[in-house]
């Protein structure tokens, strides 16, 4: 029996409906692999459409496309390592989320999974039949037992595999990114190896897709639990990874042990490359935001700098009346420090012809939220002009906080078509502004320094669309406010858990109706980056019409 196996993993980034491209990624992956002398090469859950693919896995054209490059690439790669890859199965009237392992021109193995994810961003219960428990399949002489990504958070599939002869574990994972998932990744595996004595390789995706973000961070566990191997989080990898059989059966050998980013960190990467994703997957090489010399524009254009280079990113000034000229002079500050473009549109002319336009309608009304209301809409306006005359996508700048109590504009503030901070509370938006001005890293395309400035940072938050307007004037302070969503929205929290927690009850209910009289905001508004567990989407789904409150 061979005493040696190498491994080759591609931590990969594929792109949704690319069936095509995504197949030439995996070929590319297997030749780096044959050439390095693997014995097999892996890819994540999915790969050769893409994850989480939704209802557009229930197409049958798609179905047979995926399949037709899955039984090309094994002819493409019959001379050299076996490869594994992730794609739908179906057999009869049964679609199957499976992972194929190819040699000698043909699909030898496949393994269908078996635990279907059915919370948070996943629907796959909804979306693909159950697979059987099955044994491991061979690679020379060595057996190897593979649970697909849900598959390994359980018991019952690594034991199983175990029983039947698996000599270690190779976990295929379309796993997106939340705070601390990395952690619980590693509490689960060491769990499955302590259980299994068997070594366990984690190979997960990595990129963006909508609103997920799929970190990578492919690691590798020793009986025992001893991490054996880490590749970094958020970027691209091929490791070649070797495993030798000694009288206690197989071990990983030491490989790279990338380091593990802070939160702070780790949130600011996600939303750098949900951004960039977005973008290339799209089509958009550039994009433009409304810079108001506040703090959420200027981190979103920080972000969107270091996703994409200061050359494709235009930021706009809209002053009015009530843009005070600290805000003109931070904004441009903000603009200067990234080295981006910079205009500036003022408003005060068509929102006089706005004004003259409804007069006659308005006659006999006081001025109220409508009009400033129709200056956030000008603004929204015009930048949807430059969109389109230009082709740079809008990015919009609204944080968790204020996208939770609607304290945006619709068709206003809320026009664009993605939004990095979106599941951001406002006390992180100071944070991680902050940490950006602290921090540079190899990865950022922006420069280093402070590219936020202190005082944008440091000062009131107001929307500047009445005199001395301050946010505080309408919602709690932002301590008391993100505090109190955090409850109600992350942990579904009662109005009396609130207030036990020392909220005050008249405050917390009228946040609470904040949040669900803001619904049909949410519902149109643009996609952002998931960084928690509990993001406004697909994690969290309420009616629009919804008449129910907590009577606490």
């Amino acid at each position: 029996m061979a005493d040696r196996f190498r491994l080759t993993l591609g931590q990969a980034n594929p792109i949704m409906g690319d069936i095509e491209g995504n197949a030439a990624k995996a070929r590319a992956t297997w030749q780096a692999g044959r050439e390095a002398g693997a014995d097999l090469v892996a890819l994540p859950e999915m790969f050769i459409t893409g994850y989480n693919t939704q209802d557009l896995i229930w197409r049958p054209a798609f179905q047979q496309a995926a399949i037709a490059a899955i039984r090309q690439l094994a002819e493409d790669c019959a001379d050299g390592p076996a490869l594994g890859i992730g794609g739908p199965w179906v057999e009869g009237e049964k679609l199957y989320n499976a992972w194929f392992v190819l040699k000698g021109g043909q699909i030898a193995s496949t393994v269908l999974k078996h635990h279907l994810p059915n919370d948070t961003v996943f629907d796959e219960l909804r979306i693909f039949n159950v697979g059987p428990l099955g044994g491991p399949y061979a690679v020379g002489d060595t057996r190897i037992g593979t649970p697909i990504c849900e598959d390994s958070w359980y018991e019952d599939v690594a034991e199983t595999l175990q029983e039947t002869g698996a000599e270690f574990l190779l976990v295929p994972n379309g796993s997106p990114y939340a705070r601390d998932k990395l952690a619980m990744r590693h509490q689960i595996m060491v769990s499955r190896v302590i259980e299994t004595g068997l070594p366990l390789i984690y190979l997960n995706m990595v990129g963006g897709q909508d609103d997920q973000v799929f970190d990578g961070g492919s690691f590798a566990l020793n009986p025992g639990g001893g991490l054996a191997l880490q590749l970094p989080m958020f970027e691209e990898r091929v490791a070649h990874l070797d495993l030798t059989r000694g009288e206690d059966g197989w071990r990983v050998e030491k490989g790279e042990l990338a380091p593990v980013p802070g939160e702070m960190e780790a949130d600011y990467h996600a939303m750098v490359v949900g951004l960039r994703d977005y973008c290339r997957k799209t089509g958009f090489g550039q994009v433009l935001l409304g810079l108001s010399g506040g703090i959420d524009s200027a981190l979103v254009a920080a972000i969107a700098v270091d996703a994409l280079g200061a050359g494709n990113v235009r930021c706009v000034m809209l002053p009015s009346e009530y843009t005070s000229e600290h805000s003109l002079e931070d904004a441009r500050a903000v603009a200067t420090a990234l080295g981006c473009s910079y205009d500036t549109i003022p408003i005060d002319g068509p929102r006089a012809a706005v004004t003259e336009a409804l007069a006659p309608l308005f006659e006999g009304r006081a001025a109220d939220l409508t009009e400033e209301n129709i200056q956030s809409r000008l603004r929204g306006l015009l930048l949807m002009a430059l969109s389109n005359k230009f082709g740079e996508m809008l990015l919009t700048t609204g944080n968790k906080s204020e996208v939770a109590v609607g304290y945006a504009t619709i068709y206003g503030d809320m026009a664009g078509g993605y939004n990095p901070i979106k599941d951001l509370y406002k006390t992180r938006v100071f944070a991680i502004s902050r940490w950006r001005s602290q921090n540079h890293r190899a990865w950022m395309m922006g420069p280093e320094g402070a590219v936020i400035p202190d005082r944008v940072i440091s000062k009131p938050p107001s929307a500047e669309l009445r005199a001395d307007q301050k946010d505080s004037d309408s919602l709690p302070d932002y301590d008391v406010l993100d505090a109190i969503l955090e409850m109600l929205v992350d942990h579904d929290a009662s109005v009396e858990e609130c207030v036990a927690a020392g909220h005050d009850r008249d405050v917390v209910k009228r946040v609470e109706h904040l949040i669900y009289i803001s619904e049909y905001k949410r519902f149109q508004s643009a996609p952002g980056t998931r960084l928690s567990s509990r993001a406004f989407w697909l994690d969290r789904r309420y009616p629009i019409v919804n008449r129910w409150r907590d009577p606490g």
